[in-house]
């Protein structure tokens, strides 16, 4: 039961402040892509597209970096004020964060589109700060700096409200178990009248009037 407590109170919260740092490390620190949730950044990228496929061209290029940023923002806010769940929101907004600087290399890659591309195609943020699009491409860097920046925000948040809600928990004292009356039964001896054996009992009566 000690465990279990020790696990709800502060475990979960500091396996969780563990892993978003691993997330930032990757992120911010390496500048490498986090692995699994790279691939999986990637497929939300991929269904934004297609969930965007009939609206304007500009709307339906930028659909790939918002939605691969939005999913974890929502799962985030999902654990947070649905759940009541910090270590969950705290992991969440840590991957956003992440999401966030893949989103901006993606975006800093717009002048020389040097990245290759899965399947192909047309550079989303090439058409989205080029000419046909915001004709922005000059500020491709000043673009990216403040979408990895802001990703460096929602890691720092998660790292740190998982920490926090850790630390809570170890100043928090472990519940105690009260102690339940249990019923006590005279044992019954065959052949007697338990009714004639508890009215031999010393019982007082307090009287009135």
């Amino acid at each position: 039961m000690a465990a279990e407590n020790g696990w709800v109170r502060w475990g979960r919260y500091a396996v969780a402040a563990v892993l978003a740092g691993v997330i930032t490390w990757f992120a911010f620190i390496a500048h490498r892509e986090v692995p699994i949730l790279d691939w999986f950044d990637l497929g939300m990228h991929e269904v934004g597209h297609m969930v965007m496929i009939l609206a304007p061209r500009m709307v339906m290029f930028l659909a790939g970096s918002v939605a691969q940023v939005a999913v974890p923002l929502a799962l985030a806010w999902y654990f947070w004020f649905a759940q009541r769940d910090a270590a969950g929101g705290g992991f969440c907004l840590a991957w956003a964060g992440a999401s966030a600087w893949d989103a901006s290399v993606y975006i800093a890659d717009a002048p020389v589109q040097a990245l290759p591309l899965i399947g192909g195609g047309e550079h989303d943020w090439a058409y989205l700060l080029g000419p046909q699009g915001f004709d922005a491409i000059h500020l491709a860097d000043e673009i990216a700096g403040f979408v990895e920046f802001t990703g460096a925000v929602l890691a720092t948040f998660g790292i740190g409200a998982a920490l926090w809600t850790m630390v809570s928990g170890l100043r928090t004292p472990a519940p105690t178990l009260e102690a339940v009356p249990v019923a006590v039964r005279l044992p019954i001896t065959p052949g007697v009248d338990p009714w004639l054996e508890a009215a031999k009992l010393p019982f007082k009566h307090s009287q009135t009037g």
